[in-house]
């Protein structure tokens, strides 16, 4: 399965992006799915994820209330809606498939990275 995120950009704080992921080579429907960041000098770090369904998700405390992830798996897309947005959301945002049994935060559960698209947050 291959994965492409884009939607990146610059924008100032307090505004929003959106960022999209599209899947490629499998049904996505199949995959938990997750978005994690690296910002720079910084390791990567876990931001979202959502079930299968889309039923159920789990967020990293810095973005709970202010992002959304979702999916469409119609589309084979997953979505993430940035809100509110600070100088520290700045990273590149990569999606990636969660090959845990349960939602992970943890970086090293993730597999089939794609390349990431670049945030960046002016103050």
């Amino acid at each position: 399965v291959q994965l492409q995120a884009f939607g990146g950009g610059l924008v100032q704080a307090g505004g929003s992006l959106r960022l999209s992921c599209v899947v490629s080579g499998r049904t996505q429907r199949r995959f938990v799915m997750g978005w994690l960041r690296q910002a720079p000098g910084k390791e990567r770090e876990f931001v979202a994820v959502i079930s299968k369904s889309g039923a159920d998700t789990r967020y990293a405390d810095s973005v709970k209330g202010r992002f959304a992830i979702s999916r469409d798996n119609g589309e084979n897309t997953v979505y993430l809606e940035m809100h509110s947005l600070k100088p520290e959301d700045t990273a590149v945002y990569y999606c990636a498939v969660d090959r845990s049994v349960g939602l992970s935060t943890k970086d090293e559960w993730y597999s089939n990275w794609g390349p990431g698209t670049l945030v960046t947050v002016s103050s």
